[in-house]
């Protein structure tokens, strides 16, 4: 009877263990309401003025853990996540780099994380907002769990996250919402898996109008199952602003490719297992705009670090904008993915 004890003991604590992890999971379990109002920390009064171009940037920081050193479980590669001198220098290169864009009038950031193990619990979101002090700020969560044990076989899984989108603005925000998307997956899967949203923010215009600007991050890793249900609430969502006449911009690491723009087109022949689904090219009618640079990818595979040679890489942040808005310059900046497992997006844009 000892020996069976003995024997079967180690799958009686690890069953335990499971049961433990998906009991607190199930109670603790993030469910954001479909609509939040959102409290801005406004630091101006400024309206958009007729005539003024406005610029943006939009950049997916992959939490400072993603940097060119970097390869991720989840795409392929080994590691849980980076050492903590790995993430310290990444999170400095992209303070750095986002310090110098200080004069851009909207910095749209994805995977923000502020109380995360992953990132060694850093709030990267208060530590952007010091060297963004002219700018406006406000953050939505989208992902918030206590406790992540994947990967099992892993001594030291992804643990506590919490992080979201930020979005920085040198005019006031009259309004900023979080948007829940539609869709999740089935349990336990969702209790450890992101809460999808889009970020919204209403900014008054000199001629009475609004711009709404909206920062989102799109599914991945879902087979398919969420991005359509996503892209479905955000296609209504962007043809009721603009019957209101209001100008809309986009900014997103939307997780698919531009209408009809090759997944492989930075990596002809050198695509492994990797494949990119593309957004449908009637999703809106005509005048709406797909803005990217199209010389330049924007995302890297993560199953090993980053080789310029060889590493797969493509075209997945970029920005839509309604037809009363003129792009008049859009350019990815080529940072060699030194900091992130993305590349920043600068948008600039007029009012028509």
């Amino acid at each position: 009877m000892l020996y069976i004890f003995l024997l079967l003991s180690p799958m009686i604590v690890y069953g335990l263990y499971v049961i433990s992890v998906l009991t607190y999971g199930s109670i603790t379990d993030f469910k954001p309401s479909e609509k939040i109002e959102l409290t801005a920390k406004n630091l101006n009064s400024n309206i958009i003025k007729d005539s003024t171009s406005i610029s943006f940037l939009s950049w997916n920081i992959g939490y400072s853990g993603l940097g060119y050193k970097a390869d991720f479980f989840l795409d392929g590669g080994k590691t849980v996540r980076s050492n903590k001198n790995d993430v310290q220098r990444y999170f400095t290169g992209i303070g750095n780099f986002i310090e110098k864009a200080n004069d851009i009038d909207f910095i749209l950031l994805q995977e923000v994380d502020r109380d995360s193990k992953r990132s060694y619990f850093t709030d990267e979101y208060e530590q952007i907002s010091k060297v963004l002090p002219e700018h406006s700020k406000v953050f939505a969560p989208n992902f918030k769990v206590n406790y992540i044990p994947v990967p099992l076989s892993s001594t030291s899984p992804l643990g506590k996250v919490l992080s979201g989108l930020a979005t920085f603005s040198k005019y006031e925000n009259k309004e900023n919402t979080r948007l829940q998307f539609p869709g999740e997956y089935e349990w336990p899967k969702r209790i450890f898996h992101l809460d999808r949203c889009m970020l919204v923010s209403r900014i008054a215009t000199e001629n009475g109008k609004e711009l709404v600007v909206v920062n989102s991050h799109n599914s991945a890793y879902d087979g398919g199952l969420l991005k359509p249900l996503e892209m479905d609430f955000l296609k209504k969502f962007l043809l009721a602003e603009y019957e209101k006449g209001n100008y809309v911009i986009v900014g997103a690491d939307w997780n698919q490719c531009p209408p009809n723009f090759e997944y492989d087109a930075f990596a002809k022949g050198n695509a492994e297992d990797y494949a990119q689904t593309n957004i449908a090219e009637d999703f809106l009618p005509a005048g709406w705009q797909w803005a990217f640079d199209s010389k330049t990818p924007t995302n890297r595979k993560l199953s090993k670090p980053y080789n310029k040679d060889s590493t797969f890489t493509t075209l997945i942040d970029f920005y839509l904008v309604s037809p009363n808005v003129e792009v008049k310059k859009v350019i990815t900046a080529d940072l060699d993915f030194e900091f992130s497992d993305h590349q920043p997006v600068y948008l600039e844009v007029g009012l028509k």
